[in-house]
């Protein structure tokens, strides 16, 4: 009996081990696409493409739209699709705030939360004139609508997140780039953040949570949750949380996909090739705390513009694929 149980136990052991190295090897690939209607476009900026949610039979996405490469004098534009692949451009959805304001300079990087029967437009903006060298006062607000399509109202509230006041927190610079889940009942919206004296390559990722949609949103003690990436990308799996790292941050979690059951504590899944860069994915449970949800099938991204041909960052599709090796 002592031998069956030895033998037993080794073999659980080597079966353990067996399914940790496969759950190593396991790697996502993104494959890209061409996209109508916000495509590559002489003479246009368009980049940093919210999270795609579908109304009816239509898909809905929102962009910065601007002439300059960065996203730092643009303003929110939208397109619907019947397929995800032909796109139509339906006008600006928020324009630049007044001047002289937190938001009067320039709004981008949108994103989109619904809850309450409404559409929640997240958006960040700035209020200091763009030219290089440029040090972004980034903050984020908040525009709701009965519609999609809508017309926008600001809440009276904005902004909605703001840099910390104490310069050894991680965003004491600046805060960007909102992507809303819905869990436990609340409203989680992850952020990045960039610490006073940081570059770009050390922005860091934290999370705020609100009862409301409106907020008030609190950051969490824990801030921050992921210790890199410059793009906010995640998602609701099963009942946690899943986020893909891109090609920022340190070496151990670039080009991943992590994972949090409790939304705060991360840890490595799967690799990743050809991570997208500022991407938006179609997310059908991020809000429905169905218990459901899965990573992406597809999004959309900024493509890659041939600087030298003169071209400014447009909209592109991807896919994602799984591999077990």
């Amino acid at each position: 009996m002592k031998i069956l149980k030895r033998h037993f136990i080794i073999g659980f052991l080597l079966l353990s081990i067996t399914v940790v190295g496969q759950e190593e090897k396991k790697t996502v690939t993104a494959n890209n696409f061409d996209l109508k209607g916000i495509g590559l476009e002489k003479g246009v900026m368009r980049r940093d493409p919210s999270d795609i949610i579908k109304v009816g039979e239509l898909y809905y996405v929102w962009y910065s739209k601007g002439k300059i490469s960065p996203g730092y004098d643009a303003t929110v534009w939208y397109a619907t699709s019947t397929d995800g692949k032909n796109w139509t451009e339906k006008g600006m959805a928020l324009a630049k705030g007044k001047p002289g304001t937190w938001e009067g300079e320039s709004v981008f990087t949108p994103n989109i939360l619904v809850a309450e029967g409404r559409y929640w437009l997240f958006y960040t903006g700035v209020s200091r004139k763009f030219k290089q060298p440029y040090n972004p006062d980034s903050k984020i607000g908040i525009a709701v609508s009965d519609s999609p399509d809508g017309p926008w109202e600001r809440l009276p509230s904005n902004p909605a997140l703001t840099n910390s006041d104490n310069p050894e927190d991680f965003d004491s610079h600046l805060v960007d780039d909102a992507c809303l889940i819905v869990r436990e009942g609340k409203y989680w919206f992850y952020y990045k953040g960039r610490q006073m004296g940081k570059g770009p390559g050390q922005t860091k990722m934290g999370v705020a949570i609100a009862e409301h949609p409106q907020g008030p949103y609190v950051k969490h003690e824990e801030n921050p949750v992921i210790k890199g990436n410059h793009e906010v990308f995640v998602w609701t799996e099963g009942k946690g949380v899943a986020a893909m790292i891109g090609t920022t941050g340190p070496d151990d979690i670039t080009n991943t996909i992590q994972y949090a059951k409790d939304g705060i504590h991360f840890t490595k899944t799967h690799d990743v090739v050809n991570s997208p860069v500022a991407a938006g994915a179609y997310r059908p449970e991020a809000f429905t705390e169905s218990g459901k949800g899965k990573m992406p099938e597809w999004g959309v991204k900024i493509g890659r513009p041939n600087r030298k041909k003169g071209e400014l960052p447009f909209v592109q599709g991807f896919t994602l694929s799984v591999e077990e090796k």
